[in-house]
């Protein structure tokens, strides 16, 4: 068991180090040694998760194709530069709001140099609302009605008898994690040294091609032309999400002792969000000009197959060990898990440390977390917890954000754990976690609690 174990954690680390499509790939050899070497059972792979991921980023992809994103952007942007003075605050709270809206935090790559730019041209130290804006990027992730993370919780949930749908979740998620970001914030808002007095920043901007690297040029989206159709798109795709809580509240409402989408036979909400989001993919390539190359070329589809690849990859995996030890695990860790259930919170931390996705978190460790008798108000308060992969800085949009600093105040650190994202990413999900515990465990146990059946 402890090498078969052993085996699963060396075939994470292996794809981590590789990142991108390799997390899923390297996952596969991990597999094939359990079940050709050790004779394993193989598991399951999460198909439906997978399925509603793959229609929502196919949509997603089609409104950046047709320009809807840049749009979005722009809106951003304006917000931004018209309040400068508030970038800390404002900056992490666009990222957020973007990655709820789209579903993905890889929508940021645009923004982030708006902001630092911004920052630099007020005198803002671009590490402040840089840090924390990444750090919202992914956190808006758990907080999205078409997100990996969320879908898979609630299909996970329903099927292990917590009938919590989308509309709950994020009734916890959002304020939950709005909370932690604010207070992210609000450490950042006098770190480190301001620029006039940064000995390091002063020496760069002494160097007259760093100086003019660092002022020479405005990065902006406000120059781009907004067609109608991009218009549009944004249009077809907000209503589509808003078709998607409808249908969601269905499942919420009761009718006698069946809930009302079970009354008006309504099929389950993994069908509709797929059905919805495909609907808004069509109409976005016939009405919105939005080119099937061009979304299959754009940054959100493809960052979102590779996270299909992922989850499918590292589910499938965890999926085929912890379904063979089940009973072992119950036995080791029935009493932990009994005296404080809660502590599921640092082992979905630190899976999402290891394997770079929220959604893949929740595929792998929720089915293992019901199996031991956590109850799905605990799971659903500490939801916010499987964000972890700060903490080691390798993630795409981490690395993009100390590029696009041409400030040079965003850093890895010298020692690896010292990078201007982890204070801010710490605070976020340490203060989102509490706060959502608190949620569904305190003040609205009893709500959260009604939907076991």
């Amino acid at each position: 068991m402890i090498v078969e174990l052993l085996i699963v954690l060396a075939a994470l680390y292996v794809g981590s180090r590789y990142g991108s499509l390799a997390l899923g790939a390297i996952s596969g050899i991990g597999l094939a040694i359990l079940v050709f070497g050790f004779g394993l059972k193989p598991g399951t792979p999460p198909t439906d998760v997978i399925y509603i991921i793959i229609a929502a980023v196919t949509c997603a992809g089609t409104l950046q194709a047709s320009g809807g994103m840049d749009w979005m952007i722009q809106i951003a942007e304006r917000m931004l530069r018209k309040h400068p003075d508030h970038i800390t605050f404002l900056a992490p709270l666009t990222t957020f709001f973007l990655t709820v809206l789209v579903g993905t935090g890889h929508v940021v790559y645009t923004l982030m140099p708006i902001i630092c730019d911004i920052a630099l041209k007020k005198n803002i130290r671009p590490e402040r609302p840089c840090g924390v804006a990444s750090i919202a990027s992914q956190v808006g992730i758990t907080c999205s009605p078409i997100a990996a993370a969320v879908v898979a919780f609630v299909t996970i949930s329903n099927a292990n008898g917590y009938m919590v749908s989308i509309p709950q979740v994020l009734l916890v998620t959002i304020p939950a994690c709005l909370c932690g970001l604010l207070c992210a914030a609000a450490a950042s808002y006098r770190r480190g040294k301001d620029l006039d007095k940064d000995p390091e920043f002063l020496k760069r901007k002494a160097d007259p091609e760093l100086n003019k690297f660092m002022y020479g040029e405005s990065a902006t989206t406000l120059d781009k032309v907004i067609t109608r159709e991009a218009k549009a798109s944004v249009f077809i795709f907000l209503a589509a999400l808003l078709l998607i809580v409808v249908f969601a509240f269905f499942q919420m409402i009761h009718v006698g002792d069946q809930t009302l989408a079970a009354y008006l036979a309504i099929p389950k909400m993994n069908i509709i969000i797929q059905i919805i989001m495909l609907t808004a993919a069509a109409c976005n390539i016939m009405f919105c000009k939005a080119q099937p190359k061009k979304a299959v070329a754009g940054a959100v589809w493809q960052s979102g197959m590779v996270a299909v690849v992922a989850i499918y990859g590292i589910a499938w995996l965890a999926d085929t060990y912890f379904s063979n030890y089940m009973d072992q695990m119950k036995d080791m860790l029935a009493g932990i898990v009994a005296a404080y259930p809660w502590s599921i919170a640092f082992v979905f931390f630190l899976v999402s440390v290891l394997i770079n996705s929220q959604g893949a978190v929740v595929v792998a460790m929720l089915p293992l977390a019901f199996e031991l008798g956590i109850a799905g108000p605990v799971l659903l308060g500490v939801l916010p917890s499987v964000y972890g992969y700060f903490f080691i800085p390798n993630y795409p949009s981490d690395i993009a954000t100390v590029n696009f600093d041409r400030s040079g105040t965003t850093v890895i650190g010298k020692y690896l754990l010292n990078h201007s994202f982890m204070m801010p990413g710490l605070i976020s999900v340490t203060v989102s976690t509490i706060i959502g515990y608190l949620i569904t465990n305190v003040f609205f146990a009893g709500y959260f609690a009604g939907f076991i059946q």
